[in-house]
């Protein structure tokens, strides 16, 4: 009896320890991928950043823009599309705040009804890329127009690729917690910066005529 007993106390020792050890080997190597996933997305923008100056550029240099006889771009279809885009910004952060509160199945519907608000844009934006009566090569208006655009869907496709990431990963009990949600965090953020530059797009492309 007392050998069980020494044995238990033991075992407690030795898992206090391992505790304590894993809490110094955390505070020497701190968790830099939030960090780097930022840097990462610094550098995303600037590739926008590169493409709206040559679109300022365009637009300030040509004697008439867009050039004549380029249609009117209709505004309906892609404001409905500006709606579901931004309003997946707040349905994704309510993933967050449900993998804060360890509630899985919430963080998995969330990313779901983002997923499919995503993908309706997407929908929308090869809708209109089917009705639009200019091409890539009709025009300087046109050519920056689907490069603007498609790079901007290309990063929508991403973050939905991103996202059906996280959902398969979640599979596995205890992946994701209050307290391990980088994978969460991550996917949020991307989401965040796609919402962010359409916002900037919609306004050059569709406002500013």
């Amino acid at each position: 009896m007392q050998s069980s007993t020494i044995d238990s106390t033991q075992a407690a020792r030795n898992a206090h320890g391992s505790q304590e050890a894993s809490a110094t080997h955390h505070a020497e190597h701190p968790d830099h991928r939030l960090f780097g996933f930022i840097v990462f997305l610094i550098s995303e923008s600037m590739l926008f950043v590169g493409l709206f100056l040559a679109y300022f550029t365009f637009r300030l240099v040509a004697p008439e823009w867009p050039p004549v006889g380029t249609p009117q771009l209709e505004r309906l279809l892609p404001g409905i599309n500006t709606v579901i885009l931004l309003s997946s910004s707040f349905v994704i952060h309510q993933a967050d705040v449900a993998i804060k509160r360890n509630n899985v199945a919430g963080l998995r519907g969330w990313f779901l009804a983002t997923m499919l608000m995503g993908g309706t844009f997407l929908a929308g934006q090869i809708y209109e890329y089917k009705h639009l009566e200019f091409g890539l090569k009709s025009n300087l208006f046109g050519s920056t127009f689907y490069v603007l655009t498609g790079f901007h869907g290309l990063h929508v496709l991403a973050g939905l690729i991103l996202m059906a990431i996280v959902l398969w990963r979640s599979r596995k009990a205890g992946h994701y917690s209050d307290q391990q949600h980088f994978g969460v965090e991550a996917a949020e953020i991307y989401w965040h910066f796609v919402d962010g530059v359409w916002i900037v797009l919609f306004g050059l492309l569709y406002l500013w005529r």
